[in-house]
């Protein structure tokens, strides 16, 4: 659902474009997908970029999953695939956007009151998701967002890495990309067999493929 404006500004025209866009990817419009285009269109503003961006100067850290991060990616151009996206699963509506021209960066989330303004800026919403989901569109950005300024605990130059590179794991011989590996008593290993995996081996011992080699 958007809302009209009778006369709308030029940045309220690019809006409802990005929003029918990711509208389009889940065939609805949701509450959280307006904040991920709000967040996006904002780090354009903070960075001085020009967003949606053709190139990929613009890298984003996204902190969670789901709507919220397609419409951060409808409005800045950043994909997972293009390798222009992360995800830092915080279980936050949050993103952190690079200009990795400047490596300038800059945090940005929900104001803590935006739900409470939300519901005001839309007082005849037939319910709180409908108010979330008008409101959100409605409100100036200071009062539904707020950023901080940051810096990147990691290099920049091996966040985003180089084409072409590649390492093997000494343990269980899979293929690394992107200088993921890590270095553990004198071995190359992947993050997974140097202790940081998500999954556990159902089979005890070193895969086939590392037996093999």
């Amino acid at each position: 659902m958007l809302i009209s404006f009778h006369f709308m500004s030029d940045q309220q025209e690019l809006l409802q474009r990005l929003l029918q866009e990711t509208a389009g990817l889940h065939h609805h419009l949701c509450p959280r997908q307006v904040l991920g285009v709000r967040m996006g269109m904002y780090a354009g503003e903070l960075l001085g970029l020009e967003l949606p961006q053709t190139g990929k100067r613009l890298l984003a850290i996204m902190e969670t999953d789901g709507c919220g991060a397609n419409g951060v990616s409808v409005a800045s151009n950043c994909w997972v695939g293009h390798r222009t996206l992360r995800i830092v699963d915080y279980g936050k509506v949050a993103a952190t956007f690079i200009d990795t021209k400047t490596e300038t960066a800059v945090r940005i989330t929900p104001h803590p009151l935006s739900r409470e303004r939300a519901l005001a800026a839309y007082p005849d919403a037939p319910n709180r998701w409908q108010g979330y989901l008008i409101g959100y569109q409605r409100l100036d950005l200071a009062d539904l967002l707020v950023y901080q300024r940051v810096q990147l605990k990691e290099d920049l130059r091996r966040l985003i890495s180089r084409a072409g590179y590649r390492a093997d794991c000494e343990l269980c011989g899979e293929e690394i990309l992107n200088e993921r590996e890590v270095f553990m008593d004198n071995k190359t290993l992947c993050r997974a067999c140097a202790g940081g995996a998500y999954y556990e081996l159902l089979q005890s011992g070193k895969s086939q493929v590392a037996r093999d080699k």
